[in-house]
């Protein structure tokens, strides 16, 4: 199987003032396309910053980290943008939509800057998701009008429109009821297993680790093991 995410000795630093504070310390780590993968550790573990490097967001100081291939300290700002429009989908613990825009308008807009679709076709597949993570009928709805489930489910929907090969999702299920944060797990799950997406989350829910196919541990910026586990 191919890894559809390779990360090599990944090291990254910031400086604060003139204190250099190390977020990774070399981390080591494979993702194979369709995996399920669940990043945990305490706060300040790095998980985070993991999924910032593996999203194109931010750079290793030091290290090799490729995606779909591609090292991404050798592309340019404007390549680094095309793999994340094109390969990458994120689900934030914020949501990160737009207020202005209706919920159907959040949904297509990583479709209008893909510039690929037509007006219908991108309606169609922007209502198609809406259906199935049963939200249909607050398709004219703002943000502000959803519950924080309903919001979640519109941030997963924009993450996958682009039928992106990954989706990166930081806490999910955080500030999420119990059952809204399952509905959304299984939504993942079922997107996992029919459209072979693969989904990493970063994440301190014991649920999230439970359904994971591995969970990856970090602590102090470092490896600690993968314990892998048959998908479910």
């Amino acid at each position: 199987m191919k890894a559809i995410v390779s990360v090599r000795d990944a090291v990254k630093n910031y400086t604060l003032g003139n204190v250099v504070v190390p977020a990774l310390r070399g981390v080591t780590l494979d993702v194979m396309a369709g995996d399920f993968i669940s990043i945990a550790g305490p706060s300040g573990s790095g998980k985070t910053t993991l999924l910032n490097l593996i999203g194109c967001v931010d750079t290793p100081t030091s290290g090799v980290v490729e995606v779909a291939g591609k090292d991404t300290r050798q592309l340019s700002e404007r390549q680094l943008t095309e793999l994340r429009l094109h390969t990458i989908g994120f689900i934030f613990q914020s949501f990160n939509l737009v207020s202005v825009l209706s919920v159907l308008q959040n949904i297509e807009l990583p479709l209008l800057l893909q510039r690929e679709l037509s007006t219908a076709e991108r309606r169609k597949r922007v209502m198609t998701l809406l259906e199935r993570v049963g939200i249909r009928e607050y398709a004219s709805h703002r943000p502000s009008e959803l519950s924080g489930g309903q919001r979640q489910r519109v941030a997963i929907a924009r993450a996958l429109v682009a039928r992106p090969q990954l989706v990166l999702a930081d806490e999910p299920t955080a500030n999420l009821d119990s059952v809204t944060g399952q509905n959304i797990l299984d939504l993942m799950k079922e997107l996992n297993r029919t459209e072979g997406t693969t989904f990493i989350f970063s994440t301190h829910d014991q649920k999230v680790m439970a359904n994971a196919s591995s969970v990856v541990r970090l602590a102090d910026g470092k490896f600690v093991d993968q314990i892998g586990r048959a998908h479910v």
